[in-house]
């Protein structure tokens, strides 16, 4: 897809926030710092429209990206070692999502995204069980493939399948935001969510 406009729309935080025009969208959901901006930013062509942070844990709201006037990708907030309290973690983390997932009805697809070269962690597969649980079908992305060489790709991708106990009816794709590979898959796969 060629991305001619993309912008940040709101940063929500509940449901009487988020936009009410009725475009499908596209959840990006992953560990804090497993780089989801830099999956964003790299599928749109965009240095930093979705920012980027060494502090894991920057996304505490629902960003609503308008890409083409045609969808949006909704940046979700990381989970894991975000250094705010347990507190203020289940309010932005637990209700604010368990809202958006449950009561979205334009949610089209989550974009699972995990780091190719550690086995996903509990917090991932509890992620994938949520979305399960809510009947929302998965992308699971396998990011930074550049940083494994060629003949191990297979290994680590079977490693992410077995450990997260994926559906076959779920895909999972590999990318890397530095080379650009699997951005045409990646592409090709959303192509199906966004008509």
């Amino acid at each position: 897809m060629k991305v001619n406009k993309a912008e940040i729309v709101i940063s929500a935080v509940s449901e009487k926030q988020y936009p009410n025009d009725k475009w499908p969208e596209i959840a990006l959901a992953g560990r804090s710092n497993v780089g989801k901006s830099s999956f964003i930013n790299k599928l749109i062509n965009r240095k930093n429209l979705a920012r980027t942070s060494s502090k894991p844990g920057k996304t505490q709201t629902l960003n609503f990206y308008n890409i083409n006037d045609l969808f949006y990708f909704v940046d979700v907030p990381g989970y894991g070692y975000a250094k705010v309290s347990k507190k203020e973690r289940e309010k932005w983390g637990g209700n604010m999502m368990e809202e958006y997932f449950s009561l979205r009805d334009t949610l089209r697809l989550t974009v699972l995204i995990v780091d190719i070269r550690h086995q996903p962690t509990e917090d991932d597969r509890l992620m994938y069980d949520f979305l399960k649980h809510y009947e929302i079908p998965v992308l699971v992305i396998a990011t930074k493939l550049d940083k494994i060489p060629k003949n191990k790709r297979d290994t680590h991708l079977k490693r992410v399948i077995s450990t997260l106990e994926m559906d076959e009816d779920d895909a999972v794709l590999s990318f890397s935001a530095e080379t650009s590979e699997g951005k045409e898959e990646v592409w090709s796969y959303l192509d199906n969510f966004i008509k």
